[in-house]
Order: structure tokens, then sequence, then C-alpha cells
């Protein structure tokens, strides 16, 4: 059976693979060698946010970690896997960037833990209210540090038989998916397979 997903924008991050961590010192900051390393400090911080804004229930369960996978992107939030992952970069760039990166993305948790089963915009206003409550109400959707930019070619076209959008993809779909903007428009944000994208070119 397809899994029935929606996309709203392209997406090539990895999920996240939970169970590869090497504890860390507070004063390593950036792990060396491995490419998942959780940090305990962090992590207890991370629960202190959380509680202050009455999600104890996930607080209990939220880890953190430092992904040398990520690249480009200051930080990742995984509601499923209750977990936030933090460049290992952020390091050079003091205390204060990777405070608010970890808040940043704990406001992903937080918006989608008090939404429920509801599908949220990544950066939309439950987002912005959570950062308001974990302290960072000024916070921009993207980071302006100097980190490389991935230069990865998109391969795969596709397009909403809909609103015509098109959609690029660095690989080629293998489950369902449609476009979400048609399907909040026209059923209620739920999948319709009426939007779901065609593959126009592969390069």
């Amino acid at each position: 059976m397809l899994l029935l997903e929606q996309v709203e924008l392209f997406d090539c991050s990895r999920p996240a693979l939970p169970g590869r961590f090497v504890a860390t010192q507070h004063g390593d900051r950036a792990p060396r060698l491995q490419p998942f390393s959780r940090d305990v400090d962090l992590e207890l911080r991370a629960r202190e946010l959380l509680r202050a804004t009455d999600a104890a229930r996930i607080a209990r369960l939220v880890r953190v970690e430092w992904n040398s996978r990520l690249k480009s992107c200051a930080g990742r939030a995984d509601y499923r896997a209750r977990l936030v992952s933090l460049n290992p970069r952020l390091a050079e760039h003091g205390e204060a960037e990777i405070d608010r990166t970890l808040r940043h993305e704990l406001a992903h948790l937080l918006a989608q833990f008090r939404a429920g089963r509801r599908r949220l915009l990544p950066h939309g206003s439950e987002w912005r209210q959570a950062c308001r409550d974990l302290g960072v109400g000024d916070e921009k959707r993207c980071h302006n540090l100097p980190f490389p930019m991935a230069e990865r070619a998109r391969r795969f076209l596709y397009k909403c038989p809909n609103c015509r959008r098109d959609f690029a993809r660095v690989r080629q779909l293998c489950r369902a998916i449609a476009c979400l903007a048609c399907c909040r428009a026209h059923n209620r944000g739920e999948f319709d397979a009426r939007f779901r994208l065609q593959l126009v070119t592969a390069t």
C-alpha cells in the first residue's frame, strides 16, 4: 500500500536515525568523529524550556543531538522521534546562536504537540506563537549564518495537475505525494488523489 503524504515545499532532508548517539561533555560541543552525537546538557535545557510552556509530556521524551550530516541548515526538528538535530558548525558562532537555534527547533515540536494530529505549516502562526512562548518572538524562519549551501541537482520535476505548480526533487518519488495547497483548498487538508504530483521531466 502506498503511503499517502502531502508536500508544500521541496524538502531533501533525511529522516532522523535514532539509536546512533555518543554522549558529549558540556565543553565539547562539536562532535569530531561520530555523525550523530547526543548532547545531554542541551537535552536538559530543552526539557526545562518545554516544561515552562506546560508541555511536560513531550519534555520527558525530547532528545537533542549534534548531526554532522547537516550542511546548510542550522537545525532540524523531527516530531515523531521527539528529536532536535543541530549543525555542529553552530559551535563556531557561540552559545547564543546555539540557544537560539535550539529554541527555534523546539518551537516546531511544541507547535505540533499543541496541534495534535492537525497538519501545520512549518513556519505558520502556531510556530510563531511557540517561538514567542520559548522566548524567541522575533525569530525568522531561516538563519543567515555563513553555512555552505548544498548544491544537489534536482533531476526530477513534478507538477500539480490542478494548480500547475512545479516541485523539483533530487530523487524520484516512490510514494503518493499531493499538492498540499490544493488539498487544503479543496479537501480540508486531507490527501486527495486529484492533486497527486505528476512526473514531468527526469534528466
